[in-house]
């Protein structure tokens, strides 16, 4: 069965893009144009594949489609490319990536990569421990993730571990822990939460207390606030090595328990595509978290 071009980049667009509208705008076309498309590609499959929401996603049907139309649109770049003769392709790469890597080393990856490639970049933040799901779903062709098992059709390489420190300023240390890092302390002291994935927390209390203690909670999902609000002691959290060490070396920022760190493995997932753009990001994601991680 053969498709339609005009309407699987009308599908993929309303994924991209989270809306007809804005699906219509990126295409040059009206709203009712992509409407038909996507109703056509519909009735040719034979199934829904989008859902009529805010944002609108992919159905489980759409997923698959959605990950060949992006196969489909690397492929035909990589080619322009190959072919050369004036063609330059921009391709665009969707991304999964985890707040604390996109706040420290992840970016470097990102300028290297499209140094050496017509590369733009769609990026989507998600927990570490989460992020191999934009891959089932095909809403991403790469991810840093904390999943060592490979999603279908992805090849995986481990770039290192992310070492995270539990952390508070001096003055929030002498309030709350004055009496020392205890089951009782850490259960009233307000801790910080990125967002509600973030296990990190959790998981070093039950480390230290073997129980699971239930402290006041300030939810805060960006990664610099994060660690601005934790040295203006509004409570403790975990923090990754490279955006504190400043903060360690002047005494901005103290461990709750030196010697106690949480550390993440992280792996490099990516679709198995032999495509020059992806083939760009990889080495230089493997090259930027050599320098930065702790390496496996």
């Amino acid at each position: 069965m053969s498709l339609d071009s005009a309407q699987l980049n009308a599908f993929a667009a309303v994924i991209d893009e989270g809306s007809f509208e804005r699906a219509a705008a990126v295409l040059h076309v009206t709203r009712s144009a992509v409407s038909q498309r996507i109703k056509l590609l519909e009735e040719r499959v034979g199934q829904v594949l989008v859902r009529r929401a805010t944002p609108c996603t992919p159905t489980e049907a759409g997923q698959a489609l959605y990950r060949h139309a992006r196969e489909v649109a690397l492929s035909e770049a990589d080619a322009l490319a190959a072919i050369g003769g004036g063609h330059r392709t921009t391709t665009r790469l969707a991304i999964g990536v985890n707040a604390d890597s996109l706040a420290t080393w992840f970016p470097q990856a990102m300028a290297q990569a499209a140094a050496g490639q017509a590369i733009t970049f769609d990026i989507h933040v998600e927990d570490q421990d989460h992020s191999a799901n934009l891959l089932r779903e095909g809403r991403v062709m790469a991810a840093v993730t904390a999943d060592p098992q490979p999603v279908q059709g992805c090849k995986v390489l481990p770039l290192g571990t992310l070492r995270y420190r539990a952390l508070a300023s001096p003055a929030f240390m002498r309030q709350y822990f004055a009496t020392g890092v205890t089951a009782t302390t850490l259960d009233t002291a307000p801790m910080l939460v990125f967002n509600r994935k973030d296990a990190l927390q959790h998981r070093f209390v039950r480390r230290i207390t073997r129980r699971k203690l239930a402290p006041p909670v300030h939810w805060l999902p960006e990664a610099h606030a994060f660690a601005s609000a934790t040295r203006a002691g509004l409570g403790w959290g975990m923090i990754p090595d490279p955006m504190v060490q400043a903060d360690l070396q002047t005494g901005a920022l103290v461990e709750l328990l030196p010697g106690k760190p949480v550390d993440v493995p992280l792996y490099w997932q990516y679709w198995r595509l032999n495509v020059q753009a992806l083939a760009y990001m990889t080495a230089a994601v493997q090259a930027t978290a050599h320098t930065t991680l702790m390496l496996p």
